[in-house]
C-alpha cells in the first residue's frame, strides 16, 4: 500500500473496540481516524472516556483523539470496524452502510442474514461476491460484512481442512469458553470463580448454524449451506482469554491419523499465499502431547490469529476427536474482521 487507508472503530470504548484499536494502532495498511461510541463518551478524549482493560498499553496518539457519537451515523473514514453489541448493531450498522460506509462487523446481528457475507478469510473469501447483491437489494452504497462468532471461528478453522479433504458429516463439540468472551466486566467473579457456567445466551445455536453458512457455497446470488450436522455444548470457564473446544467428527471419506495430520499441516489458504499482514502462517498449529493445547501456553500462536489443534485420536462415537484452542478476542473477534478488510484492500475494493 502506497498510502494507508483511513478506518474507524464503532463502539471504540468497549472490550472488542479496544482490541480493534490495539491491532490497528500500528497496522501497515490502515490508519485509525475515527473513534465512535455512545453519547456518554462523545466529546471526550479517548483516554478519558475509556476504561482500558488490555495488557497492551493504550497508544498515546489514540488516547489524545476525540470520541464522536456513533448514533449519528457520521464518520470521516469510509471503512469502519464495528464492535457494537448486537442490539445496537441492528440499527446503527445499516445506518452507516446506507451512507456509503464499509462495515466490517464483529456483531451477531446480521451474520445469518441471507444477503450478508459471514466470512473466515481462509475458508470462504468467494462469499464476498454477495456484496453487490446486498447493495442492490438494500439500495446501499456501503455494505456489511460479518466475521463469525469467536467459538465458531476456531471450530471452522479446524474443520475446514478436514472438510475440503475428506468431507465432514457430523460434529459434536463441547466448549470451555474464556471469561473475556462475555465482554467487560462480563460475568461477576462470584458466579465464575470456582465454577463452570453453562451457556444460555444463544451461543450453542450460533455454533450449530454459522459453520454451515461459512463452509457452504455461494451460487447464483445465494448461499447454500453445507450439508453437515453439528451439536454443541457451550460453557463459560474461569480463563481470561482463549476458548478450548473438544471436538468429535464423522468424515464422509475414511482417513487415518496420518491423513488427518497431513490435512492440517498442508492447510495453506489465500491469506497465507497473499501474505496478508494479519494472516497467521500456518493457520492451524499442531501441538504434541496429551496435555496440549492449553490457554496460557497456546492462545498467542500466530500472534493470536492461529487455531491450535492437539490430541488427535480415534473417537468411539464418531470417527476422530481432537482438542482445539483459539484466542477469542484476537482471531475470534477484532482480528477476524481486520483480516477480512485486508483481503478486500488487497483486491483494491476499499
Amino acid at each position: 500500500m502506497n498510502k494507508k487507508i483511513p478506518v474507524g472503530v464503532i463502539g471504540a470504548t468497549g472490550a472488542v473496540g479496544q482490541r480493534f484499536i490495539s491491532l490497528l494502532a500500528d497496522h501497515p495498511w490502515f490508519e485509525i481516524t475515527d473513534l465512535l461510541a455512545s453519547s456518554r463518551s462523545a466529546g471526550r478524549r479517548y483516554g478519558d472516556a475509556v476504561n482500558w482493560v488490555l495488557s497492551d498499553p493504550l497508544p498515546r496518539h489514540i488516547a489524545e483523539m476525540p470520541v464522536r457519537q456513533a448514533d449519528a451515523g457520521q464518520a470521516d473514514a469510509r471503512v469502519q470496524f464495528s464492535a457494537l453489541p448486537a442490539s445496537d448493531a441492528r440499527t446503527l450498522e445499516p445506518l452507516f452502510a446506507s451512507k456509503g460506509h464499509y462495515i466490517f462487523s464483529n456483531a451477531s446481528a446480521f451474520r445469518m442474514a441471507e444477503d450478508v457475507p459471514l466470512v473466515i478469510t481462509e475458508v470462504n473469501p468467494e462469499h464476498l461476491d454477495m456484496i453487490p447483491v446486498q447493495q442492490q437489494r438494500r439500495g446501499w452504497d456501503g455494505f456489511i460484512v460479518c466475521n463469525a462468532n469467536c467459538t465458531t471461528t476456531h471450530l471452522v478453522g479446524a474443520l475446514h481442512p478436514l472438510h475440503q479433504t475428506f468431507g465432514v458429516d457430523k460434529v459434536f463439540v463441547a466448549t470451555l469458553q474464556a471469561a473475556s468472551g462475555a465482554g467487560y466486566p462480563g460475568i461477576p467473579a462470584m458466579d465464575l470463580i470456582d465454577n463452570v457456567v453453562p451457556h444460555t445466551y444463544g451461543e450453542e445455536e450460533k455454533v450449530e448454524t454459522e459453520p454451515r453458512k461459512i463452509m457452504g457455497t455461494f451460487v447464483d446470488g445465494r448461499f447454500d449451506f453445507a450439508d453437515m450436522t453439528l451439536t454443541a455444548h457451550c460453557h463459560r470457564v474461569p480463563v481470561l482469554d482463549g476458548h478450548t473446544e473438544a471436538v468429535s467428527v464423522a468424515l464422509r471419506q475414511s482417513a487415518s491419523r496420518d491423513d488427518i495430520i497431513d490435512a492440517f499441516r498442508s492447510y495453506r489458504q489465500l491469506p497465507q499465499k497473499l501474505n496478508l499482514p494479519s494472516a497467521p502462517d500456518p493457520a492451524v498449529v499442531l501441538v504434541e502431547g496429551t496435555n496440549r493445547p492449553q490457554p496460557r501456553l497456546d492462545r498467542m500462536a500466530g500472534r493470536g490469529m492461529a487455531t491450535v489443534v492437539g490430541r488427535i485420536r480415534p473417537c468411539n462415537l464418531l470417527d476422530w476427536r481432537f482438542s482445539l484452542l483459539g484466542h477469542n478476542t484476537i482471531r475470534g473477534a477484532a482480528g477476524g474482521s481486520i483480516l477480512n478488510a485486508e483481503l478486500m484492500a488487497y483486491w483494491g475494493k476499499l
